[in-house]
């Protein structure tokens, strides 16, 4: 016997439609404003951003490749992009002979240290000055609750605890600090 299908509610079919318009727009004139301000692609600015975020500006190539959802082939292609750039740099890791580190060079934390503010600005004038603070603590949390599920971290931790609710590290995150916003 085959289940019917559970339609959405028109206040559910809403929220998803505003909700996928919004991505489509607020990503595309992120990502417009990051390319005319600063000349930086969305990936370069996520790989820079993670990078300047991390301890001692590295990380291994395998876990950027997993945090960025992308293959470590394509993000291979895109580093040796941004190593002729002057912006990363592929070392071999101590501890794993197969595996590599990408560190960020002084170039590449000089570019995000100045993409950075300019970022922010276009995040907030697009989308968080719009947004009340409990329009803010409510997407987070709608956020929070789909990335969990997501990513199956729903079941490592129980609601309000550090894992579940910490921010990560990210694009918006002031490089070379702890996660806060810039």
């Amino acid at each position: 016997m085959t289940e019917r299908p559970r339609w959405l509610t028109d206040q559910e079919q809403r929220a998803w439609q505003a909700y996928r318009r919004m991505f489509l727009l607020l990503n595309a004139q992120l990502s417009r404003d990051l390319q005319q301000h600063t000349g930086l692609s969305d990936p370069d600015y996520d790989v820079l951003s993670t990078l300047g975020a991390s301890a001692g500006h590295r990380r291994r190539v395998s876990e950027l490749a997993d945090r960025m959802l992308w293959s470590r082939s394509r993000l291979s292609h895109h580093l040796a992009r941004m190593e002729r750039r002057g912006l990363v740099l592929r070392e071999e890791c101590e501890t794993d002979g197969r595996g590599a580190v990408v560190v960020l060079t002084g170039e590449g934390l000089r570019t995000i240290e100045a993409a950075a503010p300019l970022h922010v600005e276009s995040v907030r004038r697009h989308f968080m000055d719009l947004l009340t603070p409990e329009q803010i603590e409510a997407f987070a949390g709608v956020g929070e609750t789909v990335v969990a599920r997501l990513t199956g971290a729903e079941h490592e931790a129980e609601p309000g605890t550090e894992a579940s609710t910490a921010p990560a590290a990210g694009p918006h995150h002031r490089p070379g600090t702890s996660p806060t916003p810039h």
